[in-house]
């Protein structure tokens, strides 16, 4: 049952660019309230297809970064001042002198209203950036993610996925640990309780790791094929130079001058990039046990992020004084209606995607 439950979930991948989409998005903008419409979209879909395992419960500690994130983006313009003009003056603190070498910078003075309007939406902007990155790692399973990417990608993407699974195993220990201290009688919260529980932590994080290299290491993780020397030049020099291109294309689309070559060149990047990812396959030496299948359903959730993405920037680049909203002076933002509909389309994934497996049926 567990394997026929792995079968009907979507490809990991598509949740990724479900989600890379949502960021880009959120990147294009600072009205508040299409963020805050995107950040409502990740919400929901991750509560209804999120799954039971351990590392599905990682996005709850997503949305506390990212909340320290914007507590701490506020406490530095109270702290630090803003370049922003403002007229309205909340609170007056203290001002420290500071010597001509740190002229620029003060600690304390003024605080005003549209000082603190604009770090706050320029750190709700960076926190919804966080959140859609923890909405990935809450419903993309980070072991099947690994066995989709090629095999060039591969020694890279061992290390990418046992970093972003160290998150969710992380917080699991932090419940567990916290709900014996509790069921004990003890204290899990302050500082007393966070030495009990942090150290318990720590130690484990480290046996995982212990274990999981020797396991990686009796299954012949690392080791390579000999491929002929000139495969491996040409492997290196078409990578080297797709990267190269798909950054100078890029920097063209980015700027005024650059949109005549900048596309050309960006489409010569990606196929040189993925010629030599193609080459350098040669060197895995690994097989796949049903790979997952990048259907319909994966098509339409990673088209739905892109499609939020192209309409969010497009709007951006159409009506930018609706996506990015003055604070001076002061007013009420406005939610654009046309890229608030393009910002729905995220929900498409609580629909299309099939929904998470029972408990007892669910993979590990």
């Amino acid at each position: 049952m567990a394997r026929e439950g792995a079968a009907g979930q979507l490809h990991p991948g598509a949740w990724w660019l479900w989600a890379i989409g949502l960021g880009t998005a959120a990147t294009r903008t600072t009205n508040p309230l299409l963020l805050a419409l995107l950040l409502a979209v990740s919400a929901y879909v991750v509560t209804a297809r999120r799954t039971h395992a351990p590392w599905a419960r990682s996005y709850g500690a997503f949305v506390k970064l990212a909340l320290a994130v914007l507590a701490v983006r506020l406490f530095f313009t109270v702290a630090l001042g803003s370049p922003i003009p403002g007229t309205h003056v909340l609170v007056t603190l203290p001002e420290v002198p500071l010597p001509d070498w740190a002229r620029g910078i003060r600690l304390g003075g003024r605080v005003t209203a549209e000082a603190l309007l604009f770090a706050l939406y320029d750190g709700l902007k960076l926190a919804t950036l966080l959140i859609c990155v923890g909405a990935a790692n809450a419903l993309a399973n980070p072991s099947r993610l690994l066995k989709s990417l090629p095999g060039a990608l591969y020694e890279a993407g061992v290390a990418v996925v046992v970093a972003l699974t160290f998150a969710p195993h992380l917080v699991a220990d932090v419940r567990r640990l916290r709900a014996a201290r509790r069921l004990r009688g003890r204290p899990d919260r302050g500082v007393r309780g966070l030495l009990h529980v942090g150290l318990p932590v720590l130690e484990g994080a480290l046996e995982r790791s212990v274990a999981l290299a020797a396991a990686m290491d009796s299954r012949g993780y690392g080791r390579t094929a000999e491929v002929p020397v000139a495969v491996r030049r040409t492997t290196a020099a078409l990578t080297l130079g797709g990267l190269l291109g798909v950054c100078a294309g890029t920097y063209g689309l980015l700027t005024a001058a650059g949109g005549t070559y900048g596309l050309p060149l960006l489409g010569a990047g990606l196929a040189a990039a993925l010629g030599g990812l193609r080459l350098g396959g040669r060197r895995a030496v690994r097989t796949r046990y049903r790979a997952d299948r990048w259907d319909g359903r994966a098509w339409l959730v990673a088209g739905s992020g892109a499609a939020v993405a192209g309409l969010v920037a497009l709007a951006a680049v159409r009506d930018p004084a609706a996506l990015h909203p003055g604070v001076v002076p002061l007013a009420p933002p406005v939610l654009p209606l046309w890229p608030a509909a393009a910002c729905l389309l995220g929900l498409l994934p609580a629909v299309a995607a099939p929904p998470p497996p029972d408990p007892a049926e669910e993979p590990s």
